[in-house]
Parts: C-alpha cells; structure tokens; sequence
C-alpha cells in the first residue's frame, strides 16, 4: 500500500478528464460514505453532497462554470451544498438521532442542546451561512484526499455561479444553496498537467513548530 504522502503527491487539480472512463458504483459509494464520515462543527452536518451524471445536465452546468471543460468531461461532478436553514427544529433532530444511535438520556443532552440552541439563536442568516460554508470546505478537503488514495482524479472549483447551478439542479426546493464543485473521473492521457511539478512553499515557510 502507497504511503499517504505519495497519494497526496499523485494528484493534481485535472484540467482534462478522459471522458470514456466512468467510475464504478462501489468508488462512488465509497465516496458518498467518506463524505458522510467527514467532521462537522458539532457534528451538526449542514452540508449535503449532489451527485450528478448526466452529460446533458453537464453540459448545461458547463456553462454556469465559465465554460470550464472538465465539468462535461468528467465522470460525475459533485456538488457541495449548504442547508439554507439551521434552527432550533434541526439541532433538534440531531439530537434526537445522538439519542437514538448513543441510547443517551435527555438528562445527559440536554445541558449541550441547550447551550447550542443558544449561541445559534445569537446568529443571523449570514453568520450561519458563513459556518455552514466553511463545514463544506472540510467535506471537500476530506474528499480530495479520499479521491488521491482512491486513485480517482478530482478538480475542485469554487469558479461557477451558485445561483445558476441552484435554480437548473432545483436546490432550493431541498433547502440547500451550492457553494462547491468538484469533477471527478480520471485523467486524460494527453493532460500536460498531469506531468508537473508540485509548486508549494519551502516546509520551513509553510509549516511553523513550537517545542
């Protein structure tokens, strides 16, 4: 088995995917369960995760994604999404399902449930879309590495229009607001950028120690 440093040095973000190969079910499944496994604040899980594959709806996404190629060629394009709601009825249902999973008394919960009830109900919209955001920033992290040691090519983009990408995959009748993308499939042979050069500061710029 490859060390995990050498995983992470293997992948690069694609630029051209080899559009004839499509990721098995069980790679994907795999996907789906790393994604759910991911850390959240709390453990509260604001995001959800959309997986498409359809080379139609592709290549209507391609052009809410500057036009980017990947988007059509790869195999699925996943798609990170952030609930529009987190009130007191959700962190309620989370604890109802630590409760159930845990077999937990509300005795023991209730001193946490109460304290988070609090500091969100502090919160406005913005703020709570700024965490959640940043919650779906972890999911991706976490799948990146997953797709490297998978051996699935990946592409993350920030670079699409949110609104487009919400109104053509009827998002907001899920409650949810994409903030990511990310390609996947495997690359093309003739990917130039497959064959360079990793670019990252000196260790000593990049990591600081305190002993």
């Amino acid at each position: 088995m490859k060390d995990i440093i050498e995983h992470m040095k293997w992948r690069y973000a694609v630029k051209k995917f080899d559009s004839d190969r499509i990721l098995s079910k069980e790679k994907i499944d795999k996907l789906k369960e790393a994604f759910n496994l991911t850390a959240t604040s709390y453990g509260l899980q604001p995001i959800s995760l959309l997986i498409v594959k359809n080379k139609e709806l592709q290549n209507e996404l391609m052009t809410y994604s500057y036009h980017q190629p990947q988007v059509v060629q790869a195999s699925h394009i996943l798609v990170f999404c952030i609930k529009d709601t987190v009130d007191a009825n959700y962190i309620s249902k989370y604890f109802e399902q630590i409760k159930k999973v845990r077999e937990v008394s509300d005795e023991i919960l209730e001193p946490f449930k109460n304290d988070l009830l609090d500091s969100f109900s502090k919160k406005d919209i913005e703020q709570i879309k700024k965490w959640s955001t940043n919650q779906a920033y972890l999911a991706m992290g976490n799948l990146l590495t997953v797709c490297a040691v998978e051996r699935i090519d990946s592409c993350p983009m920030e670079g699409f229009q949110p609104e487009a990408y919400d109104k053509l995959l009827n998002l907001k009748e899920e409650g949810l607001t994409s903030v990511l993308a990310m390609p996947i499939g495997y690359r093309a042979d003739d990917d130039i950028f497959a064959g360079f050069k990793k670019v990252r500061k000196d260790m000593a710029e990049s990591v600081i120690e305190i002993d």
